[in-house]
């Protein structure tokens, strides 16, 4: 069973984020009030994620996450924020948060970014000896449209890198969050050609349609294929899908704190600032991403 610790200064926000996670019995749900509070707990017991409020007295979540990432490197910590405080957020992800929530957005995206960064995070089985010896891997493979799958290929693309002694836990658990939003973006919006917009109308509606595309042709005899190659100075992802790809100069800028509250190109700018280097074809439906050992972000 996973632990969580939420972390607000609001009382009412606290209840609204353990009702939020704890719909999930397979989760336990610990509330502090406020960031020196939350230390504390680590030190006692170490969760499994935390998720944090940014504003708040005496430390505040950009300094937990940065605490957390200094201490306790393999636990993901989510950010929430109110509306006007992208830029802070901007800055809590490049300083090692996986993950940010728009508190106006809670009902909708808390859980499903909890979820998926625990998948993300899981702990793995010990790596054997030769395997740590490998100074390079290169492998193809080949994907069907079944979204559900995709932590499946993310553990198994992390236990690689793990294997090559890339990247501290943090940096591994960032570089699967590339690697998820870049896999959905080319089973959902790529093969399936479903519109992010969608969204807007609910998740339900949205993913009502991807399960309708799921069944029709072309759309479900479309595939990804996955190209890796890791050594022990860096990996490198070259992802394509079939679809009819998209335009590559609406790209967010990964620069502008702004985007991280838009719904269309949230995840690609995941993938910017998660990874050294992010590159698409002129067709848009090809990425190569690259992320590097000791590379700053």
């Amino acid at each position: 069973m996973a632990n969580v610790l939420v972390v607000d200064d609001s009382s009412v926000d606290r209840v609204l984020v353990r009702g939020l996670i704890a719909r999930d019995d397979a989760l336990t749900v610990k509330m502090v009030s406020n960031g020196i509070e939350a230390i504390q707990s680590i030190e006692q017991e170490t969760p499994d994620l935390v998720v944090t409020d940014l504003i708040m007295p005496e430390i505040d979540g950009l300094q937990v996450v940065q605490e957390v990432k200094r201490r306790w490197p393999a636990v993901p910590v989510v950010l929430m924020t109110a509306a006007g405080n992208e830029e802070i957020a901007s800055e809590a992800l490049k300083r090692g948060a996986a993950g940010y929530v728009s508190k106006s957005r809670l009902e909708r995206d808390l859980a499903h970014t909890v979820h998926n960064l625990l998948n993300i995070a899981a702990s793995r089985a010990d790596i054997e000896h030769v395997m740590s010896r490998m100074t390079a891997v290169d492998f193809s493979l080949t994907m069907d449209n079944d979204w559900k799958r995709i932590s499946t290929f993310v553990k198994y693309f992390q236990d690689g890198v793990t294997q090559m002694g890339l990247f501290d836990e943090t940096d591994r658990t960032r570089l699967g969050v590339a690697l998820t939003e870049a896999l959905l973006n080319a089973i959902l919006h790529g093969n399936l050609g479903v519109s992010s917009d969608l969204r807007e109308e609910g998740l339900s509606v949205f993913f009502d349609k991807v399960k309708q595309r799921s069944h029709e042709r072309p759309y479900c005899d479309r595939r990804v294929y996955v190209d890796a190659r890791w050594t022990c100075q860096q990996c490198e992802f070259v992802i394509r899908d079939e679809g009819e790809g998209f335009d590559v100069s609406s790209l967010p800028d990964p620069t502008d704190p702004a985007n991280l509250v838009r719904e269309s190109g949230r995840g690609v700018m995941l993938m910017q600032m998660f990874m050294s280097e992010v590159h698409y074809n002129d067709v848009g439906n090809e990425v190569r991403m690259i992320k590097r050992k000791d590379t700053e972000l």
